[in-house]
Parts: C-alpha cells; sequence; structure tokens
C-alpha cells in the first residue's frame, strides 16, 4: 500500500481530548494506534496547534496530508463558532493556524459532527441508507451531521436548540457532560435524551439516526428508554468515526483538486 495515496492522518478536536490516528482511506481502518491527549485549557488557537504537533510526531506520519474534524461551524476553513472551546478561535482560520505551527503539512478543517456522519456514511451503518439520515455525536456537546440521500448538509447545530419548557439548549440539557456531571443514573439520562431525539424526529422526519461520539458503545445501557418511532442504532465506527471521516474527507477533497 502506498502510504502517500492511501493513507492519511485525521485528526477529532473534542472538548476534552484530541485524538489520532493513520487511515486507510479505501477501506476506512485505522492502520496505527490511536493516539489521545487531553484537550488544553484554555483551549486557544496557539494551546490546541501545539497539542496537535505533538499529536502528528507522535504519529510519525509521513504525508503532507491531514484532515480535522473540529468543534465549530467550518466555512472555508474559517471558525464561525466555538463550542466547548476557548471563544477566540471564532473568525480565525482553523487551517492556516494549523499550518502556521505545523508548515510541512496541508489541513483540512472540517465540522467534527459532519466528518463523523461521513464516515458512517461512507464506510458504516449509513451506507446505501436513502432519504433524510441524521447523526447525533453525543460528548461534551451534541453535534449532529445531515444527510439527503447521502449528500451532507454543512454544519447543522441541532445541539444548540431549545426544548420545549427548557431555558437552555439541548446539549447543556442531554449531552453525556451532563450526565456525568449530575451523575446521572443511564435510565434518568436516557428519557431526557429520548425526549431531545423525539424532538429531532419530529423537525426533520429521518430515515434513520445515528449515534456516535464517546458513549455510542453504552447503547445498550440507556436504549430501553427510547421510544421513538424512527429507528435509532449505534454507530458501527464508534469513537473513531471523526478520525476517519476526516482522513477520507480530506483525501476526497485532495482527489478533488488533482482532477480539477
Amino acid at each position: 500500500m502506498s502510504e502517500a495515496k492511501n493513507t492519511i492522518l485525521g485528526l477529532d478536536v473534542g472538548g476534552t481530548g484530541i485524538k489520532g490516528a493513520l487511515v486507510d482511506v479505501e477501506s476506512g481502518e485505522l492502520t496505527s494506534e490511536r493516539i489521545k491527549v487531553a484537550t488544553p485549557q484554555p483551549a486557544t488557537p496557539e494551546n490546541i496547534s501545539e497539542t496537535i504537533s505533538k499529536i502528528i510526531s507522535l504519529s510519525g506520519y509521513k504525508g503532507k496530508t491531514i484532515g480535522c474534524g473540529f468543534p465549530a461551524v467550518i466555512k472555508n476553513g474559517i471558525a464561525e463558532t466555538a463550542s466547548n472551546i476557548d471563544k477566540s478561535w471564532i473568525g480565525i482560520s482553523a487551517e492556516k493556524t494549523f499550518n502556521k505551527f505545523n508548515p510541512s503539512f496541508d489541513f483540512n478543517v472540517v465540522n467534527d459532527a459532519d466528518v463523523a456522519g461521513y464516515a458512517e456514511m461512507k464506510y458504516g451503518i449509513g451506507r446505501e441508507v436513502m432519504g433524510v439520515v441524521l447523526m447525533i455525536t453525543i460528548g461534551t456537546g451534541l453535534g449532529s451531521a445531515l444527510f439527503i440521500d447521502g449528500e451532507l448538509v454543512p454544519n447543522t447545530e441541532f445541539g444548540h436548540i431549545y426544548l420545549k419548557d427548557h431555558k437552555k439548549i439541548a446539549e447543556k440539557y442531554a449531552s453525556n457532560a451532563v450526565r456525568t456531571k449530575h451523575d446521572m443514573t443511564w435510565k434518568k439520562w436516557g428519557k431526557r435524551f429520548n425526549e431531545y431525539l423525539e424532538h429531532m424526529a419530529f423537525l426533520l422526519s429521518p430515515e434513520l439516526i445515528i449515534l456516535g461520539g464517546g458513549i455510542s458503545k453504552r447503547f445498550d445501557n440507556f436504549k430501553e428508554e427510547l421510544e421513538l418511532d424512527t429507528k435509532v442504532v449505534p454507530a458501527i465506527l464508534q469513537n473513531n468515526a471523526g478520525i476517519i471521516g476526516a482522513a477520507s474527507f480530506a483525501h476526497n477533497k485532495l482527489i478533488a483538486k488533482v482532477n480539477a
């Protein structure tokens, strides 16, 4: 296998951890051990860039292209929001910032939930599912990725909607961070999360809802609390979806550039 052609370093920046691994973009499989480093506090552009430099070094990556899932609305590489990272990111080009600290690499930065969903639609449980598919990533916050007939609708922020009769956004009510902070049982948290999913199903009428993020592997702990009619399934790629999707998205962008 040619590393330059088929292997891309994927990064997944989260509110509590930054993960990275080499990915075979043909199979969607990790070809190295996953590296995870705690997200620096405060999670400023400089601090996150330095952490990413450390992960690149530890990975031994010999290629040039790097894909990165990032917890923000990203347009043309620029962060327009900042979810669970320092607000100083807003208005900053994440791609140029990372390149400044690591000039030997080309960075492709995309919303973190979008790339996680992209991976599940290309390699995972969303393959060949037509109609509306919604992916919710459950972690420090609630990320979302929306697909219509396999095509991504970028930068949705459905974790920031307000639920009826609540004065806080959904991710401040039903994220995994809320569950751990308040030491909730899976049953109690599951009922909250079901309330959120029922609202999303009402708004979007999806064919399928995919659950990703760190606790997707704990699906059995709360699935009995999910009472909506829409089919809900855990992500096959689980917590590696962001890494895999970021690498694949970057590779496809590289191919498009070469063929332009």
